[in-house]
């Protein structure tokens, strides 16, 4: 798979998300009540990116490259083709705030998709150009034109599928088909960590009050602990003080009686 096709795959994945970029939806200023104008600017936005694939694919060099482009290209098309009965339902619901001339220019926007999503170049074979009062006498003028054939032969036959070509396009749809399916998968695995974060978002918000209850709860019984820690060491200080007193008074005696003792014996 080359570069071109990974960054057209990758762009396409994030266009699919980009709805959930607040920043880009604030700066495209759709309401979110307007249901027409959310539809109508991805719309414009998936016109605009179909655009820059036609002109990559106009200057890319490889064809299997193009290839995928261009049917990368008819898939979006077809997308939008399938928008523009939706967008003409929500053209004719009246929005709050709307102004008349707003709502009357809704309905010409509309029909003007058809034409710009046609016109998008895919690959395909363009329009035949409408004849002109002489377009076919200059036609016939020219039958002396030959196409350039190894034989001569230039009718259906000329045109049909070899093996190898068979085989490479039935390969080629294969690999697309794959890695369409793995796109899926991580289409799948992005919504699902989506919500997942969704859900922890919620869950922090409900958290975080308590949080806040219980660091104050702390910071109470901390200075509790701190009040009682200086009540006790006073405490323990008084304690300390009368039982060194009352120890000394009980020495004082004992040496009074030893003294006592002594003069009786020298006496």
């Amino acid at each position: 798979m080359s570069v071109i096709e990974i960054l057209t795959r990758v762009d396409a994945i994030c266009k699919k998300y980009d709805k959930y970029d607040v920043e880009k939806q604030r700066d495209l200023n759709v309401s979110g009540d307007d249901a027409f104008a959310r539809l109508y600017a991805a719309v414009e936005s998936d016109i605009e990116t179909a655009l820059q694939k036609a002109e990559t694919a106009s200057n890319e060099k490889n064809r299997a490259s193009v290839v995928a482009i261009n049917a990368e290209i008819r898939r979006t098309k077809a997308k939008l083709l399938e928008e523009i009965p939706k967008l003409q339902r929500l053209a004719m619901k009246k929005v709050k705030g709307l102004a008349p001339e707003e709502f009357a220019a809704r309905n010409d926007l509309v029909l003007a998709l058809p034409d710009r999503i046609q016109a998008i170049p895919d690959g395909g074979a363009a329009p035949a150009p409408k004849p002109s009062g002489g377009g076919w006498a200059a036609s016939a003028s020219r039958t002396q034109i030959k196409f350039d054939s190894s034989d001569g032969r230039f009718d259906d036959e000329y045109f049909q599928q070899t093996e190898e070509s068979s085989q490479f396009r039935s390969e080629y749809e294969t690999r697309k088909t794959k890695q369409d399916q793995g796109l899926e998968m991580i289409s799948e695995g992005l919504d699902t960590l989506k919500n997942m974060a969704q859900d922890m978002n919620e869950e922090v918000d409900r958290q975080v009050p308590l949080m806040d209850e219980i660091d104050d709860k702390v910071d109470k019984a901390t200075s509790d602990l701190r009040n009682t820690n200086v009540r006790l060491k006073h405490t323990v200080n008084q304690l300390r003080s009368s039982r060194n007193f009352c120890i000394d008074i009980i020495l004082l005696c004992v040496i009074l009686g030893i003294a006592a003792y002594l003069y009786n014996v020298l006496k």
